[in-house]
């Protein structure tokens, strides 16, 4: 029989074994453990290293530097003072400015002519970045094959006021080059006496400019009164447009450009509103049609579409300064990033 001493000390030395067993098993658990969450952390850091490098890669590469602005400026909507701020600031913001003046002042271009227009707008470099403007129809480069289209800009005005001033235009010219002969020059009847003669340079008709200008090169766009004209308008707004402002809100359309485009309308808003461009050119001379005037105009079919896609653009243009220029200052500090990074 064994002692009870002997006993005593056999279970003491059995139970000290294996506890240090416990504590080697725990200590060598918690080794693996810690090596585990140190290869996690290494792998993190790799990761988060690695979307710097993305990021910082994205930040190095010039910012469009590439980029063509083709802003299809409709006459008579104040295109001439917002076009002299892009010439002012190009040289500062280091972009190309140029016009594109269509011979017989024709709007749009033959088939042969819109290939060679495509083609040189999105292969001349030299020229990039680049801010084109003129009166010519959009031009959907998408339908030549172009992957990069231009940013299409511009600006409509209410088609009334549109259609006066620049009837008083062909006959006064205006302070931007007042010296310059207008083809009507001389003829000295009122917008409201042309209107009730019945004359042809005051036929409604004449009015379906901003659509067609919006719709495009197509024939069917230049058909007036064209319900399929009007909703092809609509939808390049839509689709093909960065941006369409309104005339009467020229300073908040300066502002937006310059939120969103900064490349080349950094500086562009204290610039139209503190440097007297606001105002570049004014017809000299112009009455305002009478109401019985007015009234009748608004009967036309035309002015009827005309006014349409004009409010259209203006609650676009309204939605798209809300969220910019009037945000709140949750919508101010929106951002965006990018996670779960594939593959690691």
């Amino acid at each position: 029989m064994v002692p009870r001493s002997i006993s005593v000390q056999w279970i003491t030395a059995v139970s000290l074994f294996f506890i240090i067993l416990y504590l080697k098993v725990k200590i060598n658990y918690l080794e693996e453990s810690t090596r585990t969450l140190q290869n996690a952390l290494v792998q993190v850091q790799k990761q988060n290293n690695g979307a710097r490098e993305i990021h910082k890669e994205h930040e190095s590469q010039p910012d469009f530097e590439d980029v063509v602005v083709i802003y299809n400026r409709v006459p008579k909507t104040g295109s001439t003072s917002f076009v002299g701020i892009v010439y002012d600031l190009c040289k500062q913001n280091k972009y190309h400015s140029l016009h594109i003046n269509v011979t017989n002042n024709m709007h749009t271009l033959t088939l042969l002519n819109q290939v060679k227009f495509v083609n040189n707008i999105t292969r001349w470099d030299a020229m990039k970045p680049a801010f084109y403007h003129g009166h010519i129809a959009f031009l959907n480069f998408a339908k030549f094959g172009v992957q990069r289209a231009p940013l299409y800009i511009n600006l409509l005005r209410k088609p009334l006021d549109r259609f006066v001033s620049y009837y008083y235009f062909l006959r006064y010219g205006d302070n931007f080059r007042p010296h310059l002969i207008r083809k009507k020059h001389g003829d000295t009847k009122t917008f409201d006496e042309c209107v009730e003669l019945g004359q042809p340079d005051c036929d409604p008709n004449n009015m379906w400019l901003q659509v067609p200008f919006l719709c495009g090169h197509e024939p069917g766009c230049w058909e007036v009164g064209s319900q399929w004209a009007l909703a092809e308008a609509k939808r390049n707004l839509e689709q093909h447009y960065l941006l369409v402002g309104v005339t009467e809100e020229l300073s908040d359309f300066v502002q937006i450009l310059q939120a969103i485009l900064p490349r080349f309308f950094k500086g562009a808003y204290h610039h139209f509103t503190d440097n007297s461009k606001s105002h570049l050119r004014q017809t000299t001379q112009k009455v305002d049609p009478l109401p019985e005037t007015v009234e009748k105009i608004k009967k036309s079919q035309v002015w009827q579409m005309e006014m349409e896609l004009y409010v259209y653009a203006l609650n676009h243009f309204h939605a798209v300064k809300k969220r910019i220029v009037s945000a709140t200052p949750q919508e101010a500090n929106q951002h965006f990033m990018y996670e779960k990074i594939r593959p690691k």
